[in-house]
């Protein structure tokens, strides 16, 4: 039930059409430039795809910082995916790791006192009016308790729930135009992927439950040395106020800083990659925003030289240097979490045990039980393209993985054109976040090392599982063997009824066509209805053109061309 004072959030409709002007702005581009002008003997006059995407990045960018809201946390999110997308565009969006506009002080204490009933003065007995950081949903001040601890508050924008609701209504708009796209439509439950991300939103605006999440995460690392979560001040949070131990240490992503202190980025990198390992396939329990901005590196106190090389010291202070010094990883604001499910869990497994034994077999059972593939899919062949790509990559580091993906691209679409022309995925909404993580992961790892190699870290966790599964179910086991034995007893009488509908003549045989076969009927179907598609609109605007130069009947020539976009657009629809 909400509170009497609770006031539903308002759309703010400037800040909603500005964000559709945008997003059709980019549709219409991607139209234009990767559909219309890709057809042939248009292409000669296609603009570089690389510069047009790098300025709607520098766009989005410049718009998500201006805004701030939702369209930080995806810039975020891109800018991150080293592994997807050109240092091009992640160098444009990479500003938006650092900090968004802050909200001024006056209204942020005004949210302080409002959420506890008091003067800002009588909470703090410090609070600092300019902040440390800003998010896109919050930003953190150092303030100073009555008891003399220096802490970190993190408190909600003014008005963050109306401009979260804006973006989000926003989102939905922009969703029912991805919809009417069928290849799009084929591949996600867009509807199913949207409430899952409201969801997700909505509760980082809700500190209570990030106190709740960092809680239950300081559990699951209890007694882990390489791990530290800051220390939680319940007196002094509410749900619009979080306060919390003062832990900016170093930015996970400064390696000079790591390097003057004496810690090798690399380690924090095996550090990192460790943490999640645990957090997916252990606790279960993730946290999936890791961006720079929520990772530090806590020095510690070296035990290898004197104590005047390695004295103690607080975050902001300088780190003297220490040959090998030991760290912690800090994580902070855990307001976008995921609980990874049974099924999520038990094909996360299965793709670790086939990722790291090279089994492709194994891969695709993952991708089965996750509810990954689309209905009808060729797993044989699927299968046969894991394999290869098994082969090509095992053993590279993480930073080549990138490059070497888009030097091996024309050799696998040359091989696999049919498997990857059926775009086999479906993305379930269990995975997104679970996704967004790991591709956060991966960009950080590369930045911190980039000849990471992320095969020899998973292989302890795939023998393990793989062990697991070869010793952890004996019920199972029995069950097996159980089906087996009365599958074998039923042999000899259905053998005897194949036998006597032969000497009958009763037996019939039926043949299906082979997935290759199937598909390049499909494709051969394809390209005629296109080029009926091709002919019947090139037709329509020849005529109409020719109608309306000889000006025998403008109308209906002008009438005429407007029919050979109505249908080249319908074409788009049916591809």
């Amino acid at each position: 039930m909400a509170p009497d004072n609770y006031k539903p959030p308002v759309i703010q409709r400037k800040r909603y059409r500005r964000i559709i002007a945008f997003a059709a702005g980019v549709f219409g581009q991607t139209l234009w430039w990767d559909i219309i002008m890709a057809l042939p003997l248009l292409g000669y006059f296609r603009s570089a795809p690389l510069q047009r995407w790098q300025a709607i990045a520098r766009r989005y960018r410049d718009i998500a910082t201006d805004m701030g809201g939702v369209l930080i946390k995806l810039g975020q999110f891109l800018s991150t995916r080293v592994d997807l997308f050109p240092p091009e565009i992640t160098r444009e969006l990479a500003s938006l790791q650092d900090e968004a506009v802050p909200s001024p002080y006056d209204g942020i204490a005004a949210v302080v006192e409002a959420s506890f009933g008091r003067p800002l003065a009588m909470i703090f007995s410090r609070f600092a009016p300019e902040p440390m950081g800003a998010a896109s949903l919050a930003q953190a001040h150092q303030a100073q308790l009555p008891t003399g601890e220096d802490v970190i508050v993190k408190v909600l924008r003014p008005q963050i729930h109306d401009i979260v609701e804006t973006d989000l209504e926003a989102l939905r708009r922009i969703t029912g135009w991805l919809k009417r796209f069928r290849q799009i439509r084929l591949r996600m439950d867009l509807d199913m992927l949207l409430e899952e991300f409201i969801r997700t939103t909505r509760a980082e605006l809700d500190l209570h439950q990030e106190k709740e999440n960092l809680k239950r995460f300081a559990a699951d690392f209890a007694g882990k040395p390489h791990v530290y979560v800051p220390l939680i001040y319940d007196d002094f949070c509410t749900p619009a106020v979080l306060t919390l131990e003062n832990v900016a240490y170093i930015k996970i992503d400064d390696m000079d800083a790591m390097t003057a202190a004496g810690i090798a980025p690399q380690q924090v990198a095996e550090v990192l990659y460790d943490a999640y390992m645990r957090q997916i396939f252990v606790s279960n329990f993730v946290h999936v925003d890791p961006h720079p901005g929520n990772l530090f590196v806590r020095p510690l106190t070296g035990d290898q030289a004197s104590a005047d090389a390695c004295e103690d010291f607080r975050p902001g202070d300088p780190v003297p240097f220490c040959d090998n010094r030991p760290f912690q990883l800090v994580f902070i604001d855990f307001g976008m979490t995921a609980v990874i499910s049974e099924r999520l869990k038990a094909a996360m497994r299965t793709a670790a045990i086939g990722i790291g034994t090279q089994d492709a077999h194994k891969v695709i059972q993952a991708y089965v039980v996750a509810g990954a593939l689309r209905p009808g899919t060729d797993l044989r062949r699927l299968e046969e393209i894991h394999q290869d790509w098994l082969r090509r990559i095992w053993g590279l580091r993480l930073g080549k993985i990138h490059e070497t993906a888009f030097r091996e691209m024309r050799y696998f679409w040359q091989e696999y054109r049919d498997i990857i022309a059926e775009a086999p995925f479906q993305i379930q909404a269990d995975m997104l976040l679970i996704g967004r993580a790991v591709g956060i992961l991966a960009g950080l790892a590369t930045h911190l090392d980039p000849d990471f190699d992320p095969w020899t870290k998973t292989l302890p966790y795939a023998r393990r599982f793989a062990k697991e599964e070869l010793t952890g179910d004996w019920q199972g086991i029995w069950d097996e063997l159980f089906m087996l034995g009365r599958h074998l007893w039923r042999i000899p009488g259905q053998l005897d009824q194949v036998l006597t509908r032969a000497r009958q003549g009763a037996l019939t045989i039926q043949v299906s066509l082979s997935p290759e076969t199937r598909q390049a009927i499909r494709r051969i179907d394809l390209s005629v209805k296109r080029f009926a598609w091709m002919v019947l609109t090139v037709g329509l605007l020849v005529s109409g053109v020719n109608l309306h130069i000889a000006e025998k009947n403008p109308p209906f020539g002008v009438l005429l061309m407007i029919l050979s976009v109505v249908f080249f657009l319908w074409g788009m629809g049916k591809k």
